[in-house]
């Protein structure tokens, strides 16, 4: 495991400045593992549509393996799932998703990429898919990325002949890929994108199947695989001290928002590819068979590969800066050529590895984690040269400022040099916010109308220095993102992005405000200081109808980083209404509407996300019985937010504190999303659940997947209940209310079929296919083309209470403000105990 963390942190991440920005260090053997990939001029892209869809195990393969250059290409960021291990839903979750993306490549050793598609959340059909996306501006993303990255081989995830058999954005990832294929070279399409790239033809492109799209393993032998290329990707690699597994599973649990982490594996597998287009290799084994993947495939690279060659052959693993001189001639040639997309490319690997071999240690830092458009800073600077080598450090640039140091001074082996700076940033620097945030997109695409960033994981780095060194008459430059460095007393040296943000922001707490009568609302605006001594003022713009008390209120906040609040008096509109409200800084006569997130988990760099600050409000006329309420978290969600909105008081629950009699306090218990799914403990307190329902309680279950808990899960219900993968997907589709007169449509609000307009996403998923007589099924929908599915919710009576399981987004719905959701969810906890008439009656 020691062999595998040093692999974890070294010369796989050499593209990516980021896991949590600290630099990284090189033993030789990770040198050599450079200079291998150096050596290998072949390039391949995976592509499918989400995070986790990427088949970690081939992409470390060709990576490590094969030496290739090789990249994910990624159409959504994940937006659309749900979150096992945090709140971040939507934009947020995907911005989490980016990270642990590139926190898995950093691991497997492959490049990140994106389309702008937004995962709008589950299709059934690619068509739907690509109608939501827009199709002709997300081919076109794959277009950009085939010509940016120039592929000899491209890898699909799904197959793209199988339309309606999974989920629609699968599907839709392979067509566009095939598509994409040939569109690439053509002089005629998306003509635009010539201005900043080239025309591409990648010679093959195949699809990685398995024995599971063939229906079953037997099936698999049997087949015809004489269009299949089968590598052995288990293999050993002993200069990393891993196999290509265990990398892989590394890898694939930086999903942790997705519980994918997983144990590692070890030993022979095989990993089959069908080719789609393309020449078939002669030697199966080999998926660039055929291609020059030498130096000789480029202008002048023939003498290249005759420097470089010999130092793979001949490399000295006690002294690697021997190889020195024959890296800068290499370098020397290499700019050269006329191939201009392997010099970018190459000559940034030969100088990594002129920096890996002579220990070249450049870093700078700053000494506070943000600043703001014309802001002042402070950067500490240190370099090193921990070789013997004749290293001349000529200047220091900090960009894009016009700062710069010209020391013009030797570095001596292993001294130490240290610089400060002093500068002040752009008034015209924008903001590290994520790029595909800054505008308003669509339901199925992120607005992005830069043409250059389109594709990229993240946001450039606001803020970087350039180091001008000399290395015996050949002057290298080499660039450093600025940083924050600390230190904390229980975890050590530290390492963040350095942000560059707005002097204030401004956010209300809960992003849905419901007003269930007619009394105004003290609402809250905390105004948080980037910077030292801000002043200026707030009001909150708000939709007609809504009225507020003050306009407009004045705040002073003196040191950075501290944070008031103010209050403002909203009454709401006498009949139902939806609006929103937006708190506005006026700074300097400069106006803010952006409030400041972040995202800071372990496995991930910290995040900084500069939204909308907007809140829904919502005037509703509703109902409800009861007061209590105890919810047991499940995966994640903010369903008791929004029970608190309308007057509930919701107590968490600990699974742990669960005991006989403990839950009779509550008027209904509420089990969060995926709870049966991540929480073990509930195995031993379901007979508590069941006793609190026969005594007389709601208890209420949120959706969970089936066959992802514990056998002891398997009754989850006092009655027999089967969960399927049912769901509907269109937010939009037919309510047909099936049990007209129960309770929980008419008490204590009338629930219609227009209750069920304006709901986001989804209708529901994973709804039960099976259930025993005692339960009734209140709600009938279907997606176009299908049957109707009637789980959706379902009430069984148990004793003298209400067992209630539902598979209805309200965990979507909820916090998205949607008024029938509220008064539906409000009825579920509102329903009254039943008459027993006989003691047979308790069920148990």
């Amino acid at each position: 495991m020691r062999y595998l963390l040093v692999f974890v942190t070294g010369i796989l991440f050499s593209q990516n400045i980021a896991f949590s920005q600290a630099p990284v260090q090189y033993s030789s053997s990770e040198i050599y593992h450079s200079l291998q990939k150096l050596n290998f001029l072949g390039t391949a892209l995976y592509v499918a549509a989400h995070p986790d869809d990427e088949n970690t195990r081939l992409i470390s393969y060709l990576s490590n393996e094969v030496k290739a250059r090789t990249g994910y290409l990624s159409l959504t960021r994940g937006d659309g799932g749900q979150n096992l291990i945090g709140p971040e839903l939507r934009e947020l979750l995907g911005v989490l998703r980016t990270q642990e993306l590139l926190a898995a490549r950093r691991v497997d050793g492959g490049e990140q990429f994106f389309s702008r598609a937004n995962d709008f959340g589950y299709s059934k059909h690619p068509d739907e898919t690509l109608e939501i996306w827009n199709k002709d501006d997300v081919l076109g993303d794959v277009v950009w990325a085939i010509r940016k990255f120039k592929p000899d081989v491209i890898i699909n995830r799904f197959d793209h002949r199988s339309p309606g058999s999974t989920h629609g954005h699968h599907t839709a990832s392979a067509m566009l890929s095939v598509e994409a294929f040939d569109l690439a070279n053509e002089a005629n399409s998306y003509t635009d994108q010539l201005e900043h790239t080239d025309l591409w033809q990648p010679k093959r492109i195949f699809f990685n199947t398995s024995w599971w799209f063939y229906g079953s393993e037997e099936k698999f032998r049997k087949a015809d695989k004489s269009n299949l290329l089968n590598l052995d990707i288990g293999v050993y690699y002993p200069i990393l001290g891993s196999s290509n597994n265990e990398i892989a599973a590394l890898a694939s649990s930086q999903h942790l928002c997705q519980g994918f982490g997983r144990l590692s594996q070890r030993g022979t597998e095989n990993e089959y590819i069908e080719l789609l287009k393309g020449d078939l290799p002669k030697d199966k084994s080999n998926i660039f068979d055929g291609i020059d993947t030498s130096w000789s495939r480029i202008e002048g690279g023939k003498a290249i590969g005759e420097l470089l060659y010999p130092i793979e052959t001949n490399f000295n693993f006690k002294n690697p800066t021997e190889h020195l001189p024959d890296l800068l001639k290499a370098y020397n040639l290499l700019q050269n050529t006329s191939d201009e997309h392997w010099k970018t490319f190459k000559s940034k690997e030969i100088k990594d590895l002129i920096s890996q071999i002579t220990g070249l240690y450049l870093e700078a830092s700053s000494t506070t984690s943000s600043s703001n458009p014309g802001g002042e800073i402070k950067i500490n600077i240190e370099a090193v040269n921990r070789s013997k080598a004749n290293i001349v450090l000529k200047s220091i640039n900090i960009n894009p400022t016009q700062n710069e140091l010209s020391p013009s001074i030797t570095l001596s082996p292993n001294k130490k040099e240290n610089f400060e700076l002093s500068i002040e940033l752009p008034n015209s620097t924008k903001y590290t916010s994520p790029y595909w945030l800054k505008e308003k997109g669509s339901l199925g695409m992120y607005r992005v109308d830069d043409q250059t960033l389109i594709g990229k994981p993240e946001t450039p780095r606001a803020l970087y220095a350039q180091f001008e060194l000399d290395f015996d008459g050949t002057s290298l430059t080499f660039v450093k993102p600025i940083n924050y460095r600390f230190a904390k007393p229980d975890k050590g040296e530290l390492f963040q992005p350095f942000e560059v943000l707005p002097k204030a922001t401004a956010s209300i707490a809960d992003k849905v405000l419901i007003f269930a009568d007619g009394q105004s609302k003290r609402i809250p605006v905390t105004i948080t200081a980037h910077t030292k001594n801000v002043k200026g003022t707030v009001q909150l713009k708000h939709t007609e109808g809504w009225e507020l008390e003050t306009k407009s209120e004045s705040f002073e906040i003196n040191k950075e980083g501290d944070s008031q609040t103010i209050y403002f008096t909203l009454a709401p509109p006498k009949d139902e209404n939806q609006g929103k409200i937006e708190p506005v800084l006026t700074l300097d006569g400069q106006t803010v509407n952006n409030e400041l997130v972040t995202i800071d988990y372990g496995h991930i760099p910290k995040q900084s996300i500069l939204l909308p600050s907007e809140v829904k409000v919502v005037r509703l006329n509703i109902q409800k019985n009861g007061e209590h309420i105890g919810y047991i978290v499940g995966a994640g969600d903010k369903v008791p937010e929004s029970l608190k909105q309308i007057g509930y008081i919701v107590h968490t629950v600990s699974p742990e504190a669960i005991s006989k009699g403990s839950l009779d306090k509550y008027d209904a218990v509420v089990v969060g999303i995926r709870a049966y799914n991540v929480i073990d403990e509930l195995k031993f307190k379901q007979r508590y659940l069941f006793d609190y329902v026969s005594n007389g309680g709601n208890l209420v279950i949120q959706y969970n997947t089936a066959g992802r808990w514990s056998k002891q899960f398997e009754n989850i219900s006092p009655y027999p209940l089967t969960l399927s993968r049912d769901r509907v997907t269109d937010e939009n589709s037919a309510v047909d209310i099936l049990a007209k007169d129960h309770a929980v449509i008419n008490s204590p609000n009338t629930i219609s079929t227009s209750d069920f307009d304006g709901w986001v996403q989804e209708r529901g998923l994973y709804f039960p296919n099976q259930w025993a007589k005692e339960f009734t099924p209140i709600l009938s929908m279907k997606d176009a083309g299908e049957s109707a599915k009637r789980g959706s919710l379902l009430i069984a009576p148990y004793g003298r209470g209400n067992y209630i399981y539902t598979g209805l987004s309200f965990f979507r719905e909820l916090p998205a403000g949607v008024p029938g959701a509220y008064k539906l969810f409000a009825n579920i906890l509102s329903l009254e105990k039943n008459e027993l008439t006989s003691q047979s009656d308790i069920k148990g």
